[in-house]
């Protein structure tokens, strides 16, 4: 971790910091990669970004779950997200995270509440993403989505990091087994052994672009999610070079990164999708986008002192 974003999550992490920021952040500028508070906002933004031809997945905000009553209303956050899509005849899907469903509470609460939200993307022919989380939770994630897979199908997908040493060999299994096989390929955010994941960026990065290779090679759907021009250029050229249709990928950013550069994707022909967060609990995603990139900083400072 560089010593720049040590120290942005760790000025986020005092209570001075993270009260104020929870009370003016959105006016002074979360609202740039956080779609607001309620669903409604989110799907007005939603809307917008549907109007410049961009897709969508949309996340409801949430990490910590240490009650059942939270998981049970965090699924209900998801329903709600899915009953809206289908309400509103936005264009988007929904990207959970199965740790705010009761995960480390009991692998069964979980898939109970997979499973309700699942029921009701299938009923409205959606797709729902499971997020990939720390390396902790990788083996029970992998047997929690097989069991939902041979369930649901296409309806469901998963999220694959670069990092881990583990990856290809997960990537094989899942593309040979699955008729659908659509994952959304990352380099990977948590911090992890260098026993389990690669520790240097050069190292990521060529594991990155191998798999991304790999899997639009497989002719399963990917979901190459990435800011960097580079990847992007491959991407590009790859899927030239292989004669691979623009229908059998994505591009993937985030709200309020690049938005000029979505939108371009776009313009050339290709899918671009836009994970868009909103929702209460939103300094701690916040927080790691500011750390991510310290200059993001100084826009939310522009804005402290703006007249």
């Amino acid at each position: 971790m560089s010593l720049s974003r040590k120290i942005v999550l760790s000025v986020a992490g005092n209570k001075l910091v993270s009260g104020f920021i929870k009370k003016y952040g959105m006016k002074m500028g979360a609202a740039r990669f956080v779609a607001g508070e309620t669903l409604k906002e989110a799907i007005d933004q939603v809307r917008l970004l549907n109007k410049d031809g961009l897709v969508v997945t949309l996340d409801h905000l949430g990490e910590f779950v240490f009650e059942e009553s939270e998981a049970l209303a965090s699924t209900q956050a998801c329903l709600d997200v899915l009953d809206a899509i289908h309400e509103s005849g936005v264009t988007s899907n929904l990207s959970l995270k199965m740790t705010s469903l009761g995960l480390d509470l009991s692998k069964e609460m979980c898939l109970k509440h997979m499973r309700m939200i699942l029921d009701k993307a299938r009923e409205y022919d959606n797709f729902v993403r499971i997020d990939m989380e720390d390396y902790a939770h990788i083996d029970v994630t992998m047997e929690i989505f097989d069991e939902l897979k041979r369930e649901y199908g296409k309806h469901v997908g998963l999220v694959i990091q670069a990092y881990l040493f583990r990856t290809v060999e997960d990537m094989k299994r899942l593309e040979s087994e699955y008729e659908h096989c659509n994952l959304r390929l990352v380099k990977g955010a948590y911090m992890e052994s260098p026993s389990v994941a690669f520790p240097n960026k050069a190292d990521v990065d060529q594991n990155y672009l191998k798999i991304i290779d790999m899997h639009l090679l497989s002719g399963h759907f990917s979901a190459v999610a990435t800011h960097d021009d580079m990847v992007i250029q491959h991407t590009k050229e790859f899927v030239k070079q292989h004669n691979i249709s623009h229908d059998q990928f994505e591009f993937q950013m985030l709200y309020g990164v690049r938005p000029e550069t979505q939108r371009a994707l776009v313009k050339e022909g290709y899918a671009m999708r836009v994970y868009v967060p909103y929702g209460n609990d939103w300094y701690g995603y916040f927080s790691r986008r500011i750390a991510e990139r310290p200059a993001n900083a100084f826009f939310i400072l522009k804005n402290m002192f703006r007249k």
